[in-house]
């Protein structure tokens, strides 16, 4: 489930990324094609303006022109068009010999009219023949003789196109070229990178000579992605908002893992127990129904208090159970009352049992004179837990020294071992219920996780708090502040 998950959101992840660029790259495109239409309209623009500069007025003289287009086709079969232009551009004024700046008089304009044609005095002549079998159509040819007149009388510049196009807001790099054949529609090139994209398009402005205008735009990548603001934010909003329901589902299945182990964990701890005080009890009930043992006082004593012990055990334990219960540590009830600590941690000493086969020395350091109010039961049940701890997570030999001081209105008690120690990762978590550590769980000692749980419920019960401190291999220590 963890790597179908994982999967999931590594796939869904991928699927944005690739949808966001899909939509950047359709966005991008766009906006080429707008700059494209953009270029076509400026360009016509500059095309009319300078075509409507070959009409001359009257008197400053005038523009002749001849067209030729011929059809036909070659020993192949295939299809030859051959056009020839001349165009000569005749100066009225040279011709009449008049160098002054002054208009024309009627009769001179007429005198110009007759003999223009006839003239040896044109100051331009500009022709040639050129094959245009690639033409699209004779349409184009005639058109690509008339940009050959225009380019005679006033040839393309970079600057005005370039003064069009800065009209229009677009900031490009205008070049003329002179491309190796005729190009007879415009092209263009569109961007090769996402992360500086660049536009081009190459216009023919002259066809027969091969020239064509080329035109390179910078895409502001800035402005594209503010234009799709509202997409990415919906697009990162939803795969937010699906990552953290899957994050959540997938920590909702951990803790639902947990809480499973720690229930098998809690039943099967609870059974073993539980099995030592019952089968203690149905010894002693066994010990009982014979005769012969109960006639001896000395065994019937040891049975009564072997079955009084075994039902005190069952007792706290089931106390402890029902403590752990409570959602409120103000639920808990307390019975305070005034009591010797040092006479206390005497009996808890000598009440608990010492594991086969191993050294334990006790150190009751407290001074007989603290007197303490607090619920002796809970007391008792919290030192006797601290004390089990230290004999549980121990080696061959352990050390337990309980200690005690009264100071600022409360009095503090310390449970010290050198046993097996806790490490600083594991720390923070060991008061947490049904947590045990690591080397814990992996040394096979029984236990719930409860222990240091109710330690702490049971501290804060009386408006106290708990605190630890240890180290890997060199042991703990439980300290506990109880207000007076």
């Amino acid at each position: 489930m963890y790597i179908l998950t994982i999967a999931a959101i590594i796939a869904y992840l991928g699927m944005q990324v690739y949808w966001l660029y899909s939509r950047y790259e359709y966005s991008l495109r766009e906006h080429e094609d707008a700059i494209a239409e953009t270029i076509d309209k400026a360009f016509a623009e500059y095309m009319a303006k300078r075509e409507s500069k070959v009409i001359m007025p009257r008197e400053m003289g005038r523009v002749q022109s001849s067209y030729n287009l011929d059809n036909g086709v070659d020993s192949t079969g295939n299809r030859l068009r051959t056009v020839k232009v001349e165009t000569k551009i005749y100066d009225g004024r040279k011709i009449l010999g008049i160098y002054e700046d002054r208009p024309l008089t009627e009769a001179e304009k007429d005198l110009l009219a007759e003999i223009m044609l006839d003239s040896i005095s044109a100051i331009d002549i500009r022709k040639g023949e050129f094959d245009v079998s690639g033409a699209p159509s004779d349409a184009a040819s005639w058109s690509a003789m008339k940009n050959f007149e225009i380019e005679a009388m006033h040839p393309f510049t970079a600057e005005g196109i370039d003064t069009l196009l800065r009209r229009e807001s677009i900031d490009a790099q205008v070049t003329l070229m002179v491309t190796d054949s005729m190009e007879w529609r415009s092209s263009q090139k569109r961007h090769a990178s996402v992360f500086n994209p660049h536009f081009a398009v190459m216009i023919p402005y002259s066809e027969l000579e091969r020239k064509s205008v080329m035109i390179d735009c910078e895409i502001p990548g800035l402005q594209i992605l503010g234009d799709m603001g509202s997409t990415l934010l919906l697009a990162v909003g939803l795969s937010l908002l699906l990552i953290i329901c899957l994050m959540w589902q997938i920590l909702t299945i951990v803790k639902l893992t947990r809480l499973d182990n720690m229930r098998n964990m809690f039943v099967t701890t609870m059974i073993h127990e539980l099995k030592r005080p019952i089968s203690t009890l149905k010894m002693c009930v066994s010990g009982i129904e014979n005769d012969d043992m109960m006639a001896d006082r000395e065994i019937k004593a040891e049975l009564t208090l072997a079955t009084r012990t075994a039902l005190d055990n069952l007792s706290a334990y089931f106390s402890k159970l029902r403590d752990m219960t409570f959602n409120d540590v103000e639920q808990i009830p307390l019975n305070i009352s005034e009591f010797s600590l040092s006479a206390l941690v005497d009996d808890v000493i000598s009440s608990v049992s010492l594991p086969v086969g191993k050294k334990v020395d006790f150190a009751n350091r407290v001074d007989a004179g603290i007197e303490v109010s607090a619920d002796r039961s809970h007391i008792f049940n919290i030192i006797n837990n601290l004390v089990e701890n230290s004999l549980k997570y121990s080696g061959a030999s352990v050390e337990i020294a309980i200690t005690a001081t009264v100071a600022d209105g409360a009095v503090s008690i310390s449970v010290s071992d050198n046993g097996n120690g806790v490490s600083s990762a594991e720390l923070p978590e060991i008061f947490a219920r049904f947590y045990r550590g690591k080397d814990a769980s992996a040394s096979g000692v029984p236990g719930m996780g409860l222990g240091l749980a109710y330690v702490r419920l049971l501290v804060e019960a009386h408006g106290g708090e708990v605190s630890a401190r240890s180290k890997a291999g060199e042991g703990t220590t439980i300290t506990m502040r109880l207000p007076q």
